[in-house]
């Protein structure tokens, strides 16, 4: 099994994660040519893609769904809120309604050996989740656009292998930053998005001895940036009520220009 980011940020997400002989994007909110040469990087095509996973549909997250939809046909994996928001929308052309396939939160289901488990998320989109992923005892989850966590959350990130953890913004930056005050309270709100001291936090609460990374993703590029984010939420993690120290396990920040390293389980 292994993981990578092939871009993560505000502006676009699209995540790998697959095994020997099945493959899944968590996303595709980059263009359809992005994830095409992300794809080449990791030795596959788009022919090889199994399925696409839809946390909600924002644009940072489905920009690139018509294009590979129709050049490829691959199921996408849905909500059924999601799937009506996407059906609406003009800007991504015509998807052929055959290749949505309705899930739910709390209701696994498999795509050839992957085992997912998809659990609701807090932000302002019509019907978010966002993904757990088990295969031979190996087990990766793709966390982000949360405005906050609960136990719930919690309860669905324990015992991971890997970890991809949204931590957006840093508070501060976005308190002086130029955006409108609607915007900055959307961001900071219940159902915006998940700061870098909020993420280490979650953080605290679930590392365990067999963690192997961490990576953190959706950054801000206007009111974050990689090494705050990345030196915050380990100053969480060394303060918190927690045996664990932040250099016991790697953490690195998904890249919105680059691919992250391939971690392999």
């Amino acid at each position: 099994m292994r993981m990578c980011s092939i871009a993560s940020g505000s502006s676009g997400n699209c995540i790998y994660i697959g095994s020997e002989s099945s493959h899944i994007l968590i996303d595709a909110g980059i263009s359809g040519k992005r994830v095409e040469a992300g794809l080449r990087e990791l030795k596959l095509k788009g022919t090889d893609v199994n399925g696409i996973l839809i946390t909600h549909e924002h644009s940072d997250h489905i920009q690139g769904l018509g294009v590979l939809a129709r050049k490829y046909a691959v199921p996408i994996y849905v909500t059924s809120g999601t799937a009506a928001a996407i059906r609406g929308m003009k800007n991504l052309g015509r998807i052929e309604k055959e290749l949505f396939v309705e899930i739910g939160a709390d209701v696994p289901f498999a795509i050839g050996d992957l085992e997912i488990s998809p659990f609701r998320i807090s932000h302002d989109a019509a019907e978010p989740v966002a993904y757990r992923v088990a295969c031979g005892g190996k087990s990766v989850a793709v966390a982000t656009d949360l405005g906050v966590y609960t136990d719930y959350t919690v309860d669905h990130l324990k015992d991971l292998d890997v970890l991809l953890l949204e931590a957006n913004h840093d508070i501060h930056m976005l308190e002086v930053g130029g955006y409108p005050y609607y915007l900055k309270r959307r961001i900071a709100g219940d159902r915006g998005h998940l700061s870098n001291e909020s993420a280490g936090k979650l953080l605290c609460r679930i590392i365990h001895d067999n963690l192997k990374a961490v990576l953190l993703g959706h950054l801000s590029k206007e009111n974050n940036y990689a090494e705050l984010a990345r030196e915050t939420v380990k100053l969480e993690v060394q303060l918190g009520d927690t045996p664990y120290q932040p250099g016991d396990f790697p953490i690195s920040v998904a890249s919105r220009e680059k691919m992250s390293p391939c971690v392999e389980l």
